[in-house]
């Protein structure tokens, strides 16, 4: 690295700004964020992305399914840019820190460039992801993971919501279904900043998470079918209650997730009643898992588990039940290359860190699987994510800003 970068820092307060202005873009009445992917407040904000962008000097594409790139011009312009970013997306009760820290700390990194004069070698590219989180449209990691080739654009975009919205209708009532082909905007690497989303850098009082593996994890949507009946006339032995069935799949996930622990874990996220009755046994549910490991045979013991309970808790409650596996993202293993820039980072800018897992499934999982790939992580109060509580400190985000900064430089090399 030149000298003239071996002491560069980011604008710490440039950057909290930035968290701070975008926060407002679905903003909540506890000091949260309710910004749904392709949504309006999703529009608005990634319309002050790519105003930002453009101020910054950099040419915004957008391609099908409303992926963002950003490029900075390099010096070699036949290379393909090294790619930092994350998601603008977030939770129906998220924080202000949940990917756009990744998005904007990597905006930040090509505004400290510029201020400092800095060209380097392979241009730069920073990317918004379409639909990180997973919460409005099935899967996670949208955009990413069609950008890798495991979804065809044609089957993403008939994916619909639970009003009925497909992500087709979702990106044009926007204005986000952009003309450039997904996967065209080719990367040579790609590095991510991101809260931890957990409680290990906060206790052990590390500022950065080298990231090396990130957990697999399988998404099922079940049902069960039970027998509607009258709540007062209808013996206990005779029923068939669906819920207290979802109850026994519940504690079945939880005890599962504990059966292999210490590497693995378990929700039930979501239930829903059919028709709900205060005096009518519920005849219906429906209802999702999510299971996670970061090695792939408890992955598919896991599977075998889950599917065995099932059976046996049908069986015993006189009901039927059935579980369809929507989305499996496998365990990554990132690019040791990256993972030795970014602990080299760390040490130069003198933040303590430790490798870490992420037990959170990311952007960086599906591209890893084609291009070289990392992530850094920052520490968040009391581990809270996914909450409208989430908070991580200046201090720590201009760390995690640093480091990619260094990362990025590293890995685009200055121009000589």
């Amino acid at each position: 690295m030149g000298r003239s970068a071996s002491n560069l820092q980011i604008n710490s307060a440039r950057l909290w700004d930035s968290i701070h202005d975008t926060a407002k873009f679905g903003g909540t009445a506890k000091g949260g964020v309710r910004r749904l992917t392709l949504t309006q407040e999703d529009r608005q904000v990634r319309d002050w992305f790519r105003e930002a962008s453009e101020a910054a000097g950099l040419i915004v594409q957008v391609d099908a399914l409303g992926s963002m790139f950003a490029l900075r011009k390099g010096r070699d312009t036949s290379k393909p840019p090294v790619g930092i970013g994350s998601h603008l997306d977030t939770q129906p009760t998220g924080g202000k820190f949940d990917g756009v820290l990744g998005t904007l700390a990597a905006l930040e990194v090509v505004r400290t460039l510029n201020d400092a004069g800095i060209e380097t070698e392979a241009p730069l590219c920073v990317v918004n992801w379409t639909n990180e989180e997973g919460s409005r449209f099935v899967p996670a990691m949208m955009g990413s993971a069609a950008y890798v080739g495991n979804f065809t654009i044609e089957d993403i975009l008939s994916h619909k919501d639970a009003e009925g919205v497909s992500v087709g209708a979702a990106l044009d009532a926007i204005g986000y279904r952009g003309e450039v082909p997904v996967g065209r905007q080719k990367l040579s690497a790609f590095v991510e900043l991101h809260i931890e989303q957990g409680p290990i850098l906060e206790a052990e009082g590390k500022t950065i998470g080298v990231v090396d593996s990130g957990q697999g994890e399988l998404w099922y949507d079940g049902r069960i079918i039970g027998f509607e009946s009258h709540a007062g006339s209808t013996p206990m032995p005779l029923r068939r209650d669906a819920l207290v069935a979802l109850s026994e799949i519940v504690l079945a996930v939880e005890e599962i997730a504990k059966r292999h622990a210490p590497n693995a874990v378990g929700t039930v996220g979501e239930a829903m009643i059919a028709t709900p009755s205060r005096n009518v046994i519920p005849g219906e549910i429906a209802f999702t898992v999510d299971l996670r490991s970061s090695d792939d045979a408890i992955m598919q013991a896991l599977d075998g588990d889950l599917r065995n309970a099932l059976t046996e808790i049908a069986t015993r409650r006189n009901v039927e039940t059935s579980l369809e596996l929507v989305w499996r993202m496998p365990p990554t293993h990132f690019d040791p290359t990256i993972v030795k820039a970014l602990e080299n980072a760390a040490n130069t800018l003198g933040y303590s860190w430790r490798r870490i897992t992420s037990g959170a499934g990311h952007d960086s999982c599906n591209l890893n699987t084609k291009i070289p790939t990392a992530m850094v992580f920052v520490p968040c109060r009391d581990g809270v994510s996914h909450n409208e509580l989430e908070d991580a400190s200046q201090a720590d985000c201009t760390a995690g800003a640093n480091v990619l900064l260094h990362t990025a430089l590293a890995l685009a090399k200055i121009a000589s």
